[in-house]
């Protein structure tokens, strides 16, 4: 046994006991915390942020990192959990605690006022809790360093390795290849969806969603699902893995796809070795390969004809005034109608990426100082309208629709969009692999998917890095080809367009 490296174990699990207590407070205050609760919350939450800093940055841990990390009789495992740890202690060094007590404090409160400002569709109240954290972040990218764009040293912590010139050529391609697409597809008689739009009980839509989350996979004795105003997972460990959704009684679109898209989320978080809770083994790669989880069980999955010839029957007996008449072809075409929308998450999966170019552009612009906070919203309309050709009517329905920056989470949404463009290279791996895999999801069977998904990426944790693990599961990089291939050959077919281009 190496003394040292069960040391280095014992320190990280301690420093993971710490921030993921942090977590269930996080988890309490978007779930179940009454609203007076707030300043203490807050308090609460940078004590324990700055608590997990201090572990995270001990002069002891550090001298044990470098110790272990000259250390040749560790396994290649081994040799990687220090390699990332070492990185992760050298980054955090880098920080104050009383920095991060402040970051996390303004996080907390920028999460409140953000609420209250959706509530009453008045960005103005927002505002000042915006400047402080943009002015935070900035701090941070300054901390951080880089070399081209201070965008990148937040880019990074989400997908690291890529930069705002890598973002900015992957939405090129976007415009270059799925722009025209979307405009074929504009210009073809549209499928009617008006049936999502009926009235559907709320409890009988939580009833389906659970239902669905089973047959992917979902472990309800180690996970739960409640409501929130904006659909996210959380997990503590990989035996408490909890989503979120919300429901619309007047568009059964929004549970839907919440349920299914945080329960790939759920199902990562799941698939992660338990024995090595707080190690970089135990944590997933990036933000990026996360939503790949999530996109591929969303899109590639849920919106695809095989599932819905397993699940529609179901869903008609629950809701048969609403589905009188509509066949599993007629849902499987209005699930997948293509067509510019206000909300990102009620997005279709091709016009998502507007609105993802949407706040990588805005976010860009705030960081170098192009555009300010005041700004914003009048910029965001302006985008919407140049890319989706949309008049935004409200801040609540624009600029306030996202919790991300409330969290500070600059740098967060350009990793929904890889997230998609690398599910699709993966699920044509699996369909390669898995011969008959669309034959047992049409027999509502998801074993054979979830179990190549926890042999190929969940169970690897940060061994590898997004790139080397795209290429050791795909055999090569982060291809948009695949993509522009899986959306062509599929909407082409909805749309019966003439020619594929």
């Amino acid at each position: 046994m190496n003394t040292n490296y069960e040391r280095y174990k014992t320190l990280l699990g301690k420093i993971a006991d710490i921030s993921y207590a942090g977590a269930v407070l996080s988890w309490d205050q978007e779930v179940m915390m009454p609203s007076k609760g707030a300043g203490f919350r807050a308090r609460q939450l940078a004590t324990l942020a700055g608590i997990s800093h201090q572990q995270s940055t001990d002069d002891e841990l550090g001298r044990l990192l470098q110790e272990l990390d000259k250390d040749l009789s560790l396994s290649e495992k081994e040799k990687r959990n220090v390699k990332r740890s070492l990185k992760d202690y050298q980054e955090r060094k880098k920080f104050t605690v009383d920095f991060i007590e402040t970051l996390n404090l303004a996080t907390s409160e920028g999460f409140q006022a953000w609420q209250t400002a959706k509530q009453q569709n008045n960005f103005k109240l927002f505002e000042p809790k915006l400047e402080k954290l943009l002015e935070l972040k900035r701090r941070e990218c300054e901390i951080l360093g880089y070399t081209d764009h201070p965008y990148d040293a937040l880019i990074d912590q989400y997908e690291p390795g890529m930069t705002t010139k890598s973002i900015a050529l992957l939405f090129t391609n976007v415009r270059k290849q799925l722009v025209p697409f979307v405009k074929q597809i504009a210009a073809s008689r549209q499928n009617d969806n008006s049936f999502m739009k009926k009235q559907y009980d709320t409890a009988k839509q939580w009833q389906f969603g659970l239902d669905v989350l089973r047959q992917m996979g979902y472990d309800f004795e180690a996970g739960r699902q409640d409501l929130s105003s904006h659909p996210f997972t959380t997990s503590f460990n990989p035996l408490d893995v909890r989503v979120t959704t919300r429901v619309n009684e007047h568009d059964f679109n929004e549970m839907l796809w919440s349920c299914i898209h945080e329960g790939g989320h759920g199902l990562y978080e799941q698939g992660l070795l338990p024995e090595n809770y707080g190690l970089p083994a135990g944590e997933a790669i990036s933000l990026g390969i996360h939503e790949s989880q999530s996109r591929l069980w969303e899109n590639n999955v849920g919106r695809c004809l095989p599932f819905w010839k397993a699940n529609f029957k179901k869903l008609q007996a629950l809701f048969p005034e609403n589905l009188e008449g509509v066949s599993v072809n007629d849902f499987f075409k209005a699930m997948n109608q293509v067509k510019p929308s206000l909300i990102r998450t009620n997005a279709d999966e091709l016009t998502y990426h507007f609105h993802i170019m949407i706040r990588f552009e805005v976010e860009k612009a705030l960081l170098e100082g192009s555009i300010k906070v005041n700004q914003v919203p009048e910029y965001w309309n302006s985008k919407y309208k140049e890319y989706l050709g949309i008049d935004v009517p409200d801040d609540t329905q624009g600029v306030l629709q996202d919790v991300h920056w409330s969290h500070g989470g600059f740098g967060y949404f350009p990793t929904y969009s890889l997230g998609s463009f690398y599910a699709a290279q993966l699920y044509a791996q699996a369909k390669k692999e898995l011969q008959n895999l669309e034959a047992e999801i049409e027999k509502g069977n998801s074993k054979p998917l979830l179990s190549w998904l926890r042999e190929k990426i969940h169970i690897h944790g940060k061994y590898h890095t997004s790139e080397e693990l795209c290429v050791a599961v795909t055999g090569e990089k982060l291809n948009f080809d695949y993509f522009m291939d899986y959306a062509k050959q599929k909407y082409s077919s909805i749309y019966e367009l003439k020619q594929v281009i």
